[in-house]
C-alpha cells in the first residue's frame, strides 16, 4: 500500500468540493477489513450535500468525504475475519447499525438511530483510496460480477426492498414513479420478480411500458 497516498473527495462546505490527501487508516481491528476503493457510484444524496449542504436534519458542519455506493479490494483483514482474505473483491453495505437497540435486534437495523452511514454527516464516505469497514458488512463478489456492478448493488437493494414491500410477484402490474437510477433498478427488479407489466414515469412527459 502506498505510504502516503489516500487521495479523497472532501466536501468542505456547501458548493466547495476538494481533492485532498487524508490520513491513511490504521490497521484493521479484529472484526474489520482494510479496503482499497475501486468503484464508487455518485448518488443523488452526494450531489445534494454538495449543492445544498444538508438533507433534512443531516447538515454538513465539517469536512466530509463523499460516496457510499462502493466496490473495493481487500488489503488486510482483522484477526477474527475468516470469510475474506487480501485480494478478494467486495461490495460494501454502507450502513452499520449499533447492533444493540430494539430495531437491530428485531432485524430492522436500517431504522437504527445510531447507525453509521457512509457520507451522511458526520460520517465520512468512500470516495477515498483506502478505508476500513466491518467485515460482516462486506460481501465477496462472484467472479462474473464486475466492480462496477458491485458498486450498483447498494442502489439495487432499494429496488429489491421496494418490490418486497409492495408484494410484487408473478403476474403483477407495477407502476414506478420516477425514471431516475433508483426507478430504473426498481423496474428491472420488478421484472425479475415476475411482474407482467411495468410502467415507469419520468419528467419527459412520457410513459414507457415494459412488457416482454
Amino acid at each position: 500500500m502506498p505510504e502516503k497516498d489516500n487521495l479523497s473527495a472532501v466536501l468542505m462546505k456547501k458548493d466547495v468540493l476538494l481533492l485532498q490527501q487524508m490520513p491513511l487508516p490504521e490497521n484493521p481491528k479484529n472484526d474489520e477489513v482494510l479496503l482499497a476503493t475501486h468503484t464508487v457510484g455518485i448518488c443523488g444524496s452526494d450531489v445534494h450535500y454538495w449543492t445544498h449542504g444538508r438533507i433534512g436534519n443531516f447538515v454538513v458542519e465539517k469536512p466530509m468525504i463523499l460516496g457510499h455506493e462502493t466496490s473495493a479490494t481487500v488489503v488486510a483483514v482483522g484477526e477474527n475475519v475468516k470469510h475474506l482474505k487480501p485480494g478478494d473483491r467486495v461490495a460494501t453495505e454502507p450502513g452499520v447499525p449499533c447492533r444493540q437497540c430494539n430495531f437491530c435486534k428485531e432485524g430492522k437495523y436500517n431504522l437504527c438511530e445510531n447507525i453509521f452511514f457512509f457520507a451522511t454527516p458526520p460520517d465520512d464516505g468512500t470516495l477515498t483510496r483506502f478505508f476500513k469497514h466491518p467485515a460482516d458488512f462486506c460481501f465477496k463478489l462472484p467472479d462474473h460480477v464486475s466492480y462496477e456492478e458491485g458498486a450498483l448493488l447498494e442502489p439495487l437493494s432499494v429496488g429489491v426492498h421496494a418490490c418486497k414491500r409492495a408484494g410484487v410477484t408473478v403476474g403483477s402490474d407495477v407502476l414506478v414513479c420516477g425514471a431516475g437510477p433508483i426507478g430504473l433498478v426498481t423496474m428491472l427488479t420488478a421484472k425479475a420478480f415476475g411482474a407482467r407489466k411495468v410502467c415507469i414515469t419520468g419528467f419527459a412527459a412520457h410513459l414507457t411500458i415494459i412488457n416482454d
